[in-house]
């Protein structure tokens, strides 16, 4: 199945109408173009701890993250320090997953870095390996995990020290940003929709 028709008569990407956060998410904000360093930084984070997860599973506690992590403004997190990360290791609210955290706070200096003498430099990075925009929207089962761009922008990120930034979870960052439109022919937000 690759739509699924919600109450309001809309017929979504299937995966949509499983949970009331996701027809938001997928209505709202999954597929648009989403710029800014801050912006794209916690989207970065957020699919960071979403590996090996279910994305529902960081939709729901999305909130408490923000507040966990200082609303993910670069320099806050890159300031953050051995206590913050015992402070975040004991909040049930996020995922507690230490390699997880470290690697929020270590990719929040590396974009500190970045973004300090240059603001807009992160953005500019991670859509320098947008593809270019498809023709016509994908149909169900034609979504990859992973693409060429997606595995570029991975190593790019790696080669600058970023952590977490596998080339399935950048396709995901992809996908939900609007570097990519995953949306499936017959929905609503798709391409031909």
């Amino acid at each position: 199945m690759s739509v699924t028709v919600g109450a309001d008569g809309r017929a979504r990407c299937a995966w949509a109408g499983s949970a009331p956060e996701y027809l938001r998410y997928h209505d709202e904000e999954w597929g648009t173009e989403l710029h800014g360093d801050q912006a794209l930084f916690e989207r970065m984070s957020l699919e960071g701890f979403q590996a090996g997860l279910s994305w529902i599973t960081i939709l729901r506690r999305r909130e408490t993250f923000r507040a966990a992590f200082a609303g993910f403004d670069i320099a806050a997190v890159a300031a953050f320090d051995v206590d913050d990360v015992t402070r975040l290791m004991a909040d049930p609210g996020i995922i507690r997953n230490a390699a997880k955290v470290e690697a929020t706070i270590s990719n929040a200096r590396l974009a500190h870095a970045l973004v300090a003498d240059r603001p807009g430099a992160l953005d500019e990075l991670l859509w320098a390996f947008a593809p270019a925009p498809r023709a016509t929207a994908p149909r169900a089962g034609e979504i990859p995990a992973t693409t060429a761009e997606s595995v570029a922008a991975s190593r790019a990120l790696k080669k600058l020290g970023f952590r977490f930034v596998g080339p399935t979870t950048i396709y995901a960052l992809m996908q939900a940003t609007g570097m990519v439109d995953d949306h499936v022919e017959g929905c609503w937000r798709a391409l031909d929709g």
